[in-house]
């Protein structure tokens, strides 16, 4: 399958989650099945580079015309599970929170109101038909939400530096009944030390989605191209999970010391990544 650019996309990073064939109803299961056989099958960086090829024409096309057929695949211990990339769908929602993200006279200029306009009515009439519909693949820019680190721990952490000309890798993988525990387990420690706030409410939207899942899903936490704009060192160091269970635990015993801590070395992380987004 041929690639739009060989350019590496660095901001993204992603949380999939990868059902087994049994989850998928027919005739879409023998459809991933004979897909999972592929040897030509696409990386996260060719999606990504479609999309921004997308928004290059006069005028932009802000979401595909058609649902992607593709998918991320996982063969662990002889099981099949996909991960449906869903880019119409992830392109809908992603726009209905642009308007969040850029300031209006950038947004009109990249995708014009009447562009915007057709494509939530598009969503809005396919919604009508897929009440139920959700996406497998969650995406951030420039940053790892902490809620997500709430779903793995730090042993299931996965770093390649790509020494000797292979990409580079930061990622975790979980059970999905693990996920689920967890961030059961944050949730309780949370309210019982805070009232409200914004990672409370990320978890109960991240544990909201993750039980749309069949319970033998693997969950994915990927760093993804971010990996091409932080030094290595940095990627070495980095146990954000580890600090995000560390500080949990703490608010569990009542020691608000130690978890202000492990929270003071997540904020001064992700600020220097943020930088680098500003700087970009």
């Amino acid at each position: 399958m041929p690639k739009v650019s060989s350019v590496v996309v660095p901001y993204a990073t992603y949380l999939r989650v990868y059902e087994p064939l049994a989850a998928f109803p027919e005739p879409e299961r023998s459809h991933w099945a004979r897909y999972a056989r592929r040897p030509d099958r696409p990386s996260y960086q060719d999606e990504l580079r479609r999309s921004l090829a997308d928004l290059l024409p006069t005028p932009p096309v802000p979401v595909p015309v058609h649902e992607s057929q593709d998918a991320f695949v996982l063969d662990v211990d002889g099981m099949i599970r996909v991960c449906p990339w869903r880019t119409r769908l992830r392109g809908w929602q992603a726009l209905r929170n642009l308007a969040k993200e850029l300031p209006a006279v950038v947004l009109d200029a990249v995708l014009p109101p009447v562009v915007r306009h057709q494509a939530v009515q598009d969503y809005e009439r396919w919604l009508a038909d897929h009440p139920d519909a959700r996406p497998w693949i969650r995406t951030a820019t420039w940053q790892v939400p902490l809620n997500w680190f709430v779903l793995v721990s730090d042993e299931e952490r996965e770093y390649l530096r790509g020494d000797g000309g292979g990409d580079a890798v930061l990622r975790y993988r979980t059970p999905m009944v693990q996920a689920r525990r967890r961030v059961a387990r944050a949730l309780r420690a949370l309210r019982e030390a805070v009232d409200e706030g914004p990672l409370i409410d990320g978890l109960v939207d991240v544990g909201r989605w993750l039980e749309e899942f069949h319970p033998r899903s693997l969950v994915e936490l990927d760093y993804g191209g971010l990996v091409h704009a932080l030094p290595a060192d940095e990627l070495e160091d980095d146990h954000s999970a580890a600090d995000v269970a560390e500080g949990i635990e703490a608010l569990r015993r009542g020691d608000g010391v130690a978890a202000g801590e492990a929270y003071g070395r997540l904020v001064e992380r992700w600020r220097a990544v943020r930088e680098r987004r500003s700087a970009n």
